[in-house]
């Protein structure tokens, strides 16, 4: 099997305030609307990849189409207007400094979306750790089909101990491509550039993690399809991409297999990065009783108020924490548990939900007139490869890898058209 993650001819904006260029991942501050207008009003009139991508916060706002059209209009005027230079079949290694000091490595490749698929129960190469939900795919999708670039957001982790592949990157990596400060106190951030022999040599490393004898005794299960790359964030974005060029392959047959579209730009990461934290995605329930809530997730779940053996988690009504104790799980995971109840309770409601990260959001969104607010507990981050290999896909969002000014900032771009 050829490697699933390569080198790219990857896009940087030419003479841009690179602090206005980047901005965070789409699919963050989704209940902050003023962070997002402090970015707006950041960047003003400059070139930024926050014109060419669309912020989830405005999905379902009355002038989505109008926003969609914008992003791809200014997607066609970066590419006519020379913007850009081309970093050519490259990798770029990236040292992220986050918001605390701590820095994270990662590499900057394309991913072959051949050895990737989001099906329910099916084990590629690569593969989703959380459930995709589908019905998220088609507003994406729309702007996917029409786009001519691609900015990323998607982490993908590799269970690397021994740290060969981000080790083995750095030691080859040469000239800086970009350094500079990251926009809202987000840390900062610098690339350099891994090419030629250097990135033969990165693509070795990372084709280690997929061969079947040592993924066997890596995990003690014989037999089982290898998990060479898992997807930690961005898996809808991912799974947009992967139903696009599908859509291409039903339209164009075998010529599909040489379209730019074929691959997606992502982030490679180490799961045993020092600096990766995981931590867990909240719910708030907004147009709800909450008192009405609570009683039902009491009686369907076995939920106790207060803490003990079983799965633990806090509700949060106008600010105040409400302890619980789950004595009749549903799922193997808290989050599972909550999840499948709030499914059904909230189903054909008009209630909304959303996935929030960091205790303080969801403590202040509590407080709002008919919300509640569930934390969750955080999972172990070397639990997450044997997790999904044994079991599957875990429950949607349940865990995040670090919080929102933390994420993957849009730097990179690739072209997705011929």
């Amino acid at each position: 099997m050829s490697s699933p993650f390569l080198p790219a001819d990857i896009l940087l904006p030419r003479d841009a305030d690179m602090n206005k260029w980047a901005c965070v991942a789409c699919d963050q501050y989704t209940s902050e609307p003023a962070y997002w207008a402090a970015a707006d009003a950041h960047v003003g009139n400059a070139p930024s990849a926050l014109r060419v991508v669309l912020p989830e916060l405005y999905l379902n706002a009355a002038d989505v189409a109008a926003r969609e059209e914008a992003v791809l209009d200014r997607m066609g005027e970066y590419l006519s207007g020379e913007l850009f230079d081309v970093v050519e079949n490259s990798f770029i290694f990236i040292e992220r400094t986050l918001r605390s000091g701590a820095l994270r490595r990662g590499l900057v490749g394309m991913l072959d979306l051949e050895t990737y698929n989001y099906g329910e129960g099916v084990k590629p190469a690569v593969r989703a750790t959380e459930g995709t939900v589908l019905s998220r795919i088609p507003p994406r999708l729309r702007i996917r089909s029409r786009a001519s670039l691609e900015l990323p957001h998607v982490m993908l982790l590799i269970d690397d101990p021994d740290d060969t592949v981000l080790s083995a990157a750095e030691k080859r990596a040469g000239e800086i491509v970009y350094e500079f400060p990251l926009m809202q106190d987000s840390g900062s951030i610098r690339g350099r550039r891994v090419c030629g022999d250097a990135a033969t040599d990165v693509i070795a490393a990372i084709d280690a993690f997929g061969d079947p004898d040592a993924f066997a005794a890596r995990y003690g299960i014989a037999g089982e399809p290898v998990l060479h790359i898992a997807v930690g964030d961005g898996n809808h974005s991912l799974a947009t991409a992967k139903a696009h060029y599908e859509n291409l392959k039903a339209e164009l047959g075998e010529t599909a297999l040489d379209h730019p579209a074929r691959y997606a730009l992502c982030e490679l990461v180490n799961l045993h990065d020092c600096s990766l934290e995981f931590e867990p995605i909240h719910r708030i329930i907004t147009d709800t009783d909450p008192a009405a809530l609570l009683a039902a997730f009491e009686a369907a779940c076995g939920a106790r108020r207060g803490t003990s053996a079983g799965q633990n988690l806090e509700a949060v009504i106008g600010g105040e924490r409400i302890a619980y104790t789950v004595e009749n799980p549903t799922e193997p995971l808290c989050v599972g548990t909550l999840q499948k109840f709030l499914d059904g309770y909230l189903a054909g409601s008009s209630a909304e939900i959303d996935y929030i990260h960091g205790d303080d959001v969801v403590l202040s969104l509590s407080r709002a007139e008919n919300s509640i607010g569930f934390l969750l507990p955080a999972m172990a981050k070397e639990e997450l490869f044997p997790a999904v290999v044994r079991g599957g896909a875990l429950p949607r969002k349940t865990f995040s890898m670090g919080e929102a000014a933390d994420k993957r900032f849009y730097v990179e771009a690739r072209r997705i058209v011929r």
